[in-house]
């Protein structure tokens, strides 16, 4: 069957083949030549492929043709397809072969001498036509071959490892991608690194070249490594450049959140997501948010980002128009987005405004809080503002005229208001008549009494009180009250209702070192020296004989209704023992006293009847040269006695010497009566003697001789 010679037969639909040579004598075989080449376009270097046939001894004739036009229609129909006259690279299998043939290749004429091969065996290595291929390769110069194969490196992409290439997906295949970067060979990436694209065949991606050629002698390729180089390459310009990139934010962590910004993760923190304070992080996870990288580590390739950034670059455009635009006394509308305890902060549209705590309501306020909510809209004006510091004061009261210039009128000195405690000092307490206006209630003007006021004891802020208008000044914006003047003055009538001598009871209402106040009656109240509180005990403080809050008679002893005082007393209750203390004590008498209390200088001493006396520390020294021990019981002795001065004082040691001058006298007194008593008894005897007679003593010696001729005779001695 005849061939057609423009034609590009092709066997099994892979394999081109050329049919000059070709006789019905002969079975076609085919060897594939590998030429060097380039396609039309230059884009792909691709592999041409001629196809000898070797003519097989004793083929049939009726096979060749037949072989030859399945080739033939082929090769039809892929041009009909292809409607291009350069070759390309046809995968198959590996058990086929990939054959490309040029129009180059179609119109040469092949000449292949038939081997002899009559009544020769072997197997098939042994009848391939090698020297054919000699023949063949021997067709083209050295200077043409140089020439092509330059052209063919020239069409091909210069790949260099640990760079990113553009690739395009030229098929996919029971999950791999095959990728052409335009390379010798192709590389091959699993479908699963491209689950964040979608993909088909002829899109373009990005891949990183690990290495071109492994021990099998492939392309290794990363999309990931591709993906993070790329990533950070974005993330480092936008550190330098300050760019936007994009980022979905995957999870919370400690201080913030983690955002994947093109496959690379970073940290956003709390402060960073937005310009109020966020407490929900779990409401960002997932969105996708525009950042500014802010902070880069070159070393780890790691990143922090800020979504705040961007908001104040885009508010610092708005707050320079809007500062641009103020004036004082302007009125904006804001919005309460923070509040502290000094004050408010208010968003004007772009800017910030302060509003003090003084300067949102005309009154006192505990709190901005009683009159200012979050997210409240409030219509403010503007005070003052610094254009440099981007400092806006704003002012909420102001709106509102001043409530002094809207005082009624009917409020005059006099008049009788009503109001509410809202501070209080050390010197009084401040009322509130009207949000804004306030009177001063001075300690001097709460009662009558002369007794010192605790303003912070006796007001409590919050509560009403009455008082009347003692003075007001509109222009400065004064006034002071008094709550005493409510009433009539008690001192008007003092010597009336509390005549000097006159008996009251009434209650201690404050103790100093010196006395003791009393209050008799509401304003009235007077003092009893420390000195009026007993007329036989001494007190070191008036706390040792009476606590505040008690009950106590007292007398009245002076009043001064100028000076507003009056003199109390208490000892003056009973008649004064003083009186009858004078033949009781006298000086030098001996009494029992029991040591109350002492110190370095002297010790104080109860007398009988209850009286005290002092007795200097020297003169309480005992016979053993001791000093005596408080409680400890004694005899003293009156050395002083004074009674205007109401003054006792004793001592021990004047006792223990008297008893020991009284010892002594007593045994010189006896003696000396001893000594008078044998005189006078000598003196007697004397007397006797001279009135005694010789007769008497002749009588005498007559006796003692009888006595002794009564008994023995007398020895010589007695004699």
């Amino acid at each position: 069957m005849p061939v057609d010679e423009n034609k590009d037969p092709q066997v099994d639909g892979t394999e081109k083949t050329s049919t000059e040579s070709l006789t019905p004598e002969t079975t076609p075989t085919i060897e594939e030549q590998v030429n060097p080449g380039a396609a039309a376009d230059g884009s792909i270097a691709v592999t041409e492929t001629q196809s000898v046939i070797k003519p097989t001894p004793g083929a049939p004739a009726e096979v060749v043709d037949e072989a030859l036009e399945e080739a033939s229609d082929s090769l039809e129909e892929e041009e009909e397809e292809e409607k291009a006259p350069t070759a390309k690279v046809i995968r198959k299998e590996s058990s086929k072969v990939s054959v490309a043939l040029t129009e180059e290749v179609k119109e040469e004429a092949v000449e292949i001498e038939e081997a002899d091969t009559s009544g020769a065996t072997g197997s098939a290595h042994d009848d391939f036509a090698w020297d054919a291929i000699a023949r063949i390769d021997n067709r083209y110069s050295d200077a043409e071959r140089t020439a092509m194969e330059k052209e063919y490196e020239a069409s091909m992409t210069n790949i260099q490892e640990a760079e990113i290439m553009s690739a395009k997906v030229s098929a996919i295949i029971d999950g791999d991608v095959v990728l052409d970067l335009n390379y010798k060979s192709d590389g091959l990436l699993p479908l699963s690194e491209f689950r964040d694209q979608d993909i088909e065949v002829g899109t373009t991606v990005e891949v990183y070249v690990e290495q071109q050629e492994d021990e099998k002698g492939q392309l290794v390729l990363s999309r990931r490594k591709a993906k993070l180089l790329r990533a950070w390459d974005r993330i480092r310009d936008s550190y330098q450049n300050g760019t936007v990139i994009n980022g979905k934010v995957i999870s919370k962590t400690k201080g913030g959140l983690i955002a994947d910004c093109g496959g690379l993760e970073t940290f956003l923190p709390g402060s960073q997501i937005d310009i109020k304070p966020i407490i929900d992080y779990d409401a960002y996870v997932g969105k996708t948010m525009e950042f500014k990288v802010v902070k880069i580590n070159e070393t780890i390739k790691n990143a922090v980002v800020s979504h705040k950034a961007l908001i104040e670059s885009d508010l610092a455009e708005q707050r320079e128009a809007i500062i641009a635009s103020l004036e004082r006394g302007q009125v904006l509308e804001g919005i309460v987005k923070n509040i502290t305890d000094f004050g408010a902060f208010l968003d004007l549209g772009g800017v910030d405004g302060l509003l003090y705590i003084t300067d949102i309501s005309w009154g006192r306020i505990n709190h901005p809080s009683d009159v200012l909510e979050l997210n409240q809209k409030v219509n403010v004006a503007v005070l003052d503002f610094d254009e440099n510091k981007k400092r806006i004061s704003l002012g909420l009261k102001q709106l509102q005229p001043h409530p002094w210039e809207v005082l009624d009128e009917t409020i005059t000195e006099g008049s009788t208001v009503e109001g509410r405690v809202v501070n209080i000092e050390d010197y009084g307490a401040f009322l509130e008549i009207m949000p804004g206006v306030e009177g001063l209630v001075h300690v001097s003007e709460v009662t009558w009494s002369n007794q010192p006021i605790n303003a912070r004891e006796y007001f409590t802020v919050g509560e009403t009180r009455d008082a009347k208008v003692v003075t007001i000044d509109r222009d400065d914006r004064k006034m002071s009250l008094s709550i005493k003047q409510l009433q009539q003055d008690p001192w008007d009538t003092i010597n009336i209702n509390f005549p000097e001598g006159s008996k009251h009871s009434g209650k201690v209402k404050n103790l100093t070192p010196y006395g003791v106040f009393v209050e008799l009656n509401d304003g009235i109240g007077g003092m009893i020296h420390i000195s009026d509180l007993s007329w036989t005990k001494r007190f070191g403080h008036p706390s040792e004989f009476v606590k505040v809050g008690e009950d106590i008679d007292v007398v009245v002893l002076e009043v001064d209704d100028r000076d507003r005082k009056m003199s109390l007393g208490h000892k003056q209750l009973e008649e004064n023992p003083w009186d009858s203390f004078e033949s009781v004590f006298p000086e030098g008498s001996y009494h029992e006293a029991t040591v109350l209390r002492k110190d370095d200088r002297g010790a104080i001493v109860q007398m009988p009847y209850g009286l005290e006396a002092y007795a200097p520390i020297k003169l309480m020294r005992k016979e053993d040269g001791s000093i005596a021990e408080v409680d400890e019981t004694l005899t003293v002795k009156v050395i002083e006695f004074d009674r205007d001065q109401k003054k006792l004082m004793v001592s021990h040691s004047r006792y223990v010497n008297d008893i020991r001058r009284e010892a002594k006298d007593t045994v010189v007194r006896e003696r000396r009566e001893e000594q008078q008593y044998t005189r006078k008894a000598v003196k007697q005897t004397n007397s006797s003697n001279e009135r005694s007679t010789l007769g008497d003593l002749s009588a005498f010696e007559q006796l003692r001789e009888q006595l002794n001729n009564d008994g023995d005779e007398p020895t010589e001695d007695d004699k």
